[in-house]
């Protein structure tokens, strides 16, 4: 029974197998994003002074560590290979693989680090920040990296992102299930719950990369071979000047005279600051929205439901991007998104079932939208690869240089959040006032009373108004990117044509 089921996985698709890491990052992630902030905040009691500094070097470190790992990854595809040590295709996975096998269950272990007090609470915010986001972005890095260096056609991408999407939202339902064992008063069985995904995961990271190392081993040894064979074939041409070795300055240079990806960053950073701004307030707007008026199983599933469907709406719109294409599809997302935000910004706040519908979909969309966009950055790589003729696709280190200026968004969102509720009702989220947290039996203050009504509508202005903001900036961003159409099919046609010329030329017998 045993020998036959290794013998199915042996046998699974590359692509699937590709997908399922992304079910080893979501299960941990999703409960991380979660509750990270409530952890520190309600459980450790973390000061408002440490939260910012936390996050303040998060936002520093959560940017730089990006670039500087693709860089170390990916510089030696930068410059020319001397003659006979070009780097291969299966090289290349290979590398990849190792490096996600070493680092996802080492990313796993970090996950653990968050739900335990082992220090200060302010210096255990900084260190299990900064150490949960390097492991998981070396993870990140490799993973995406692979999506542009395992396939070029967009066919062949969208189905491997398709399965991406599919085991991320089986990943998520351990929202749903941490649900069921968060308990603030009480932290042992959530703890337990977290030492059991965190097993998961790192059996799944080794497993899933072993798999994959096997095939490709097996794979660039019979390329090996028949390159050996070839070369007895192979018809002398003349000799090539060896190029330099490019600094980190000068692709820096190269970047900046690369339009689509200046435009495509913009855009991006506000739909990760988006979609972090969702995740983190999320609880906040059912809470100070919609508790009164809604069940708490209501609440549970909605949590839950804006953590599944994104995933799930992603294989809709991975079949319209097969028919349409990405860019057609992110720029409709965008048009959806603020005609949402408009009618519910007219509807008004008492419209319950309205406001139920609209901070599910919300999340849904824009999360859906963030899935996409890993389509347009493997699309970058390839105009990279063939604007600057290069010999390998630096995917890792383009994928790293989209974070430098992206990842940003994921510390603004808490901290412009909270400024500007703060800024329009008053209310402070480190308050130790159980005025709003907790319910009593005790008749409410004035105080509490007139603090209500403003809160609530400031939760519901900064719910509507953040979303069109963003739609509109982003709309205005995507419309200036032209990596579509005739010009991403010609890109497409010149790395196939620069990949087949490096085969050496073989006399026809």
């Amino acid at each position: 029974m045993g020998l036959r089921l290794l013998a199915c996985l042996f046998h699974l698709p590359t692509a699937v197998i590709y997908g399922s890491l992304s079910l080893f990052v979501s299960i941990l992630h999703n409960v991380f994003l979660l509750y990270y902030v409530d952890t520190f905040v309600s459980v450790y009691k973390i000061d408002k002074l440490s939260f910012w500094i936390g996050e303040t070097v998060f936002l520093i470190w959560n940017s730089l560590n990006d670039p500087l790992f693709g860089w170390l990854s990916d510089r030696v595809f930068l410059s020319t290979q001397q003659p006979g040590a070009e780097i291969s295709s299966p090289e290349v996975v290979l590398k990849r693989l190792r490096a996600l096998s070493h680092n996802g269950p080492l990313f796993a272990i970090s996950f653990l680090a968050f739900w335990v007090a082992w220090a200060h609470p302010g210096l255990q915010f900084l260190l299990c920040l900064c150490m949960y986001d390097s492991f998981l972005t070396m993870v990140d890095l490799h993973h995406n990296a692979l999506l542009a260096d395992l396939a070029v056609s967009a066919k062949d991408r969208t189905s491997l992102n398709f399965y991406c999407s599919l085991f991320s939202a089986i990943g998520s339902l351990s929202v749903f299930m941490s649900y069921a064992v968060w308990n603030k008063e009480d932290f042992f069985s959530f703890r337990i719950f977290c030492v059991v995904l965190a097993l998961c995961s790192i059996l799944g990271f080794t497993l899933s990369t072993q798999l994959l190392c096997q095939r490709f081993e097996t794979d660039g040894k019979g390329k090996w071979d028949q390159e050996s064979t070839l070369k007895e074939l192979y018809v002398e041409k003349l000799s090539v000047p060896q190029e330099k070795r490019i600094t980190l300055a000068e692709y820096l240079q190269q970047l900046s005279r690369h339009r689509n990806f200046l435009w495509f960053v913009c855009m991006n950073l506000i739909q990760v600051f988006h979609c972090h701004f969702n995740s983190n307030f999320f609880p906040l707007f059912l809470e100070h929205l919609l508790s009164d008026q809604i069940s708490v199983s209501t609440g549970s599933f909605l949590l839950g439901v804006s953590y599944i469907a994104p995933h799930l709406n992603n294989l809709y719109f991975l079949s319209l991007c097969r028919r349409c294409g990405v860019y057609a599809v992110v720029r409709g997302l965008f048009f959806l998104k603020l005609a949402l935000s408009v009618v519910m910004l007219l509807a008004g706040p008492d419209q319950v079932y309205l406001l139920c519908v609209f901070i599910a979909s919300n999340r849904v969309f824009t999360e859906g939208t963030c899935k996409l966009l890993n389509l347009v950055v493997t699309d970058l790589v390839d105009e990279d690869l063939v604007l600057n003729r290069r010999k390998q696709a630096a995917s890792a280190l383009l994928f790293g240089m989209v974070a430098l200026v992206t990842k940003p968004g994921q510390t603004f969102a808490p901290l412009i959040g909270t400024w500007l509720l703060c800024a329009y009702t008053g209310y402070d989220i480190f308050q130790r006032n159980p005025l709003s947290n907790v319910v009593s039996a005790q008749p409410k203050l004035e105080s509490a009373v007139a603090l209500e009504p403003t809160l609530r509508q400031g939760c519901f202005y900064l719910l509507v108004f953040v979303p069109i903001t963003c739609a509109l900036l982003q709309l205005l961003s995507w419309s200036q990117f032209n990596l579509h159409g005739k010009r991403l099919q010609m890109v497409k046609a010149q790395r196939q044509g620069l990949m087949q010329g490096r085969a050496p030329e073989v006399k026809t017998i």
